[in-house]
């Protein structure tokens, strides 16, 4: 079992201040610390987007996932500081070609942040969430584990984002708050709307037009609750100007019984004065003992950025029936992060992250996405047991040429989050008797997406020679190089990373290593963080017989502890 890690300067009074990142040193341990105390982030990854559930002793926490699949991941945990991988609201992009395999072009949209609730009396979860470029979209579930039903359409609309979902139990009454924008996404310096609707007893329909509660400057990313008999809603906003604008965490408190308002505001956490990294975006918890806790994203708007979006875990007080996230550093009436504080409940330091997967099972472990929907027929957990099967694809033509346009078309690449910004590595053994010419096979590491939305990848494999030959070979969106011929049928391939950058060896027997002079700077991408995983494509052709594939006996990732 491996304990969580990270970055954070400690103070005398055991509280920590902004975390400072021109020094290594000053990157520590993060998450659970084994003491009873925990170190934000508690997910040191790229874990955006979240919203947290309560059922039973446990909290399920959903984070977006955008063109990859299945999608917007689940996490479960007992103590909300140490989270495991569960499975997926979403098994299939089903709802849009091209999320498809055959044209893969939905790179920047799919699933956005969403909403998980438990419908008491249905005894069902229900997941709603809003592709950007397509509209509103829910699936169900009777065990949070699934089988989840596939996507069905409540509206079909661009440009509007981030639904949150009320059941009121008690008056049998439902609702659905949306950030409903006008016409463009979030941007700094426009208003956008909160718009409510009525939403059906089961969840599954919109029963009026709509009506705008709220506008601000890009609001968005609401979580409507209630709380001691009144309404509050959770959002952020665009705040200040210049070196002061900022995501600024907002509460909103109905000032009469009505869910439609009149609501007052208060802003109730902020960045540190001398951080550049946003702190918003997240879920209200109370937590069993009666104290108030609220998770969050950090929005990177600084150095390092090249892992995601982390999660981290606040401790509120009430005032006044208003919440106080974090702790009023600076006294001016509203909270900044705490980057240490005592555990919620008490349980084990061990962190259960999958991270790891010996392909005995199947499936994929949770901890894996497809880049865009997969080729089914292409990839098996059956044909040989205890081996992920990839078969290669022609990569999709479609808005691609050569190489670089090759990996962001190329189907069944799966990937799983960067976990931790210190050292981490990634380690696959491949068996290449299957390997046909033209074939390319190995380790990846990329983000973002393709062309002008500032993609970042490089492939580190084998490459099949028309002559018969089996090669190392190295390739990012700027380069290519070749290596040493590899004449035996299996091969050791790793990826080692020191905060930014990523050094590649290869190995006949997994013991001696061949290091190599290729290296990779990792990148933040298009609001998304770096990810490592496997590749298989064949840029000659796409008939099965001739295309080849390859045995991957196991894929062993160590996140980092810092």
């Amino acid at each position: 079992m491996m304990k969580n890690s990270l970055l954070i300067l400690v103070t005398a009074g055991g509280l920590l201040s902004c975390p400072v990142f021109a020094d290594e040193a000053n990157f520590l341990r993060w998450g659970d610390q084994g003491d009873g105390t925990y170190a934000n982030p508690i997910l040191n990854g790229d874990f955006a987007d979240s919203d947290v559930e309560k059922h039973g002793d446990r909290w399920y926490l959903i984070t977006s996932t955008n063109h990859l699949s299945p999608g917007m991941t689940i996490m479960e945990s007992t103590d909300l500081v140490n989270w495991s991988y569960t499975g997926h609201a979403i098994p299939h992009l089903s709802w849009d070609p091209r999320y498809q395999a055959d044209e893969m072009d939905g790179y920047r949209w799919g699933v956005w942040a969403g909403d998980l609730t438990w419908h008491e009396e249905r005894e069902e979860w229900l997941c709603y969430q809003i592709d950007f470029q397509s509209g509103l979209y829910l699936t169900r579930a009777k065990q949070i584990e699934g089988p989840w039903s596939e996507p069905e359409c409540l509206l079909k609309r661009a440009h509007w984002t981030d639904p949150t979902v009320y059941f009121d139990h008690e008056k049998k009454e439902a609702w659905l708050l949306v950030n409903w924008g006008k016409g463009s996404p979030p941007v700094r310096g426009a208003d956008h709307d909160l718009k409510l609707f009525q939403l059906s007893w089961d969840g599954g329909e919109l029963l009026d037009e709509g009506k705008v509660i709220w506008s601000g400057q890009a609001v968005e990313a609401a979580k409507i609750r209630r709380f001691n008999d009144q309404w509050y809603i959770m959002m952020i906003e665009w705040q200040g100007e210049g070196e002061a604008e900022d995501r600024k965490q907002l509460c909103l408190r109905a000032t009469t019984d009505s869910i439609y308002g009149p609501y007052e505001s208060r802003t109730v956490m902020e960045r540190e004065k001398n951080s550049d990294r946003s702190a918003c975006q997240g879920s209200l918890i109370e937590a069993p003992d009666g104290r108030w806790w609220f998770m969050h994203q950090l929005v990177q708007n600084g150095e390092p950025v090249f892992h995601g979006r982390p999660q981290c875990l606040q401790p509120v007080t009430w005032e006044d029936g208003w919440p106080m996230i974090g702790k009023d550093v600076d006294g001016d009436g509203i909270g900044e992060p705490v980057w240490s504080h005592g555990k919620p409940i008490k349980s084990s330091s061990d962190l259960m992250l999958q991270t790891s997967d010996e392909f005995d099972s199947e499936s994929p472990g949770a901890q894996w996405n497809w880049n865009h929907e997969p080729r089914s027929d292409r990839y098996s957990f059956t044909d040989r047991p205890g081996y992920l099967r990839l078969t290669a694809s022609k990569p999709v033509a479609k808005k691609r040429g050569a190489l670089k346009g090759a990996f962001w078309g190329a189907p069944n690449t799966l990937s799983q989050r960067q976990i931790g910004i210190g050292e981490t590595s990634s380690e696959a053994r491949l068996e290449l008797t299957g390997l046909k010419p033209g074939l390319r096979t190995g380790i990846t590491h990329f983000s973002g997406s393709f062309a002008g939305y500032k993609g970042q990848y490089a492939m580190f494999g084998i490459r099949a020679e028309p002559d018969g030959r089996r090669v190392i070979f190295f390739a990012d969106a700027n380069s290519s190089a070749t290596g040493p011929e590899i004449k035996g049928d299996t091969v050791y391939l790793k990826s080692d990373t020191r905060f930014d950058e990523a050094r590649f060896a290869w190995s006949i027997d997994g013991e001696t290593w061949n290091e190599t002079d290729y290296t990779y700077t990792l990148k933040f991408g298009n609001w998304r963080g770096n990810r490592t995983g496997l590749f298989c494509w064949n840029l000659k052709t796409d008939d099965v017989e001739d295309a080849g594939y390859v045995d991957v006996d196991w894929f062993h990732y160590t996140p980092s502890e810092r």
